[in-house]
């Protein structure tokens, strides 16, 4: 079962730092119409390996998630599918799709920001990763910048809800 690190996290600079990245990235996505999420893969020695963000739209593509843009460009990095010793920072909880690619890339832990109340599948919904019959488990630290990540989300939400305005 993942290994849950109690919500809020006292997160350690380097996450902090690389959390702060996704976020940027997150901005990029919704600079591009895109929701903004965004991801990073950083191996075992500190090094950046592969990030994204959302380009679900950009791709016409469903599986354009960050997390699975950010996984394929590290794993094309290193010439490997698998990316043990890896972590995976992410604005948001990831989605079933999302935590099953980490299960498959066999990451080795997850630092997410926010929760995903309607499709979060560690933590707020039955949690995928924590199934006893899978091969593969890691770390989840949950909470680092989690207001920051889903201020972004709501304002984002927000805005996209609101009825046009028309200037008269």
């Amino acid at each position: 079962m993942p290994r849950h690190t109690p919500s809020p996290v006292p997160a350690g600079e380097n996450d902090i730092s690389w959390m702060r990245m996704a976020l940027e990235l997150a901005q990029g996505a919704q600079l591009a119409g895109e929701v903004p999420v965004g991801a990073l893969v950083v191996g075992p020695r500190g090094e950046l390996l592969g990030r994204g963000y959302n380009r679900t739209l950009l791709e016409a593509d469903p599986s354009a998630h960050a997390e699975i843009v950010a996984l394929r460009a590290a794993a094309w990095k290193l010439g490997n599918p698998r990316l043990g010793g890896c972590t995976l920072y992410a604005t948001i909880e990831p989605c079933a799709m999302c935590a099953g690619a980490l299960i498959q890339a066999r990451i080795e832990r997850l630092v997410y920001g926010a929760d995903d109340p309607k499709a979060g599948a560690l933590r707020s919904v039955p949690s995928l990763a924590a199934h006893p019959a899978l091969n593969h488990s890691f770390a989840v630290t949950a909470g680092v910048l989690g207001a920051e990540c889903g201020e972004l989300l709501r304002v984002f939400f927000r805005q996209r809800r609101a009825p046009e305005r028309r200037d008269a």
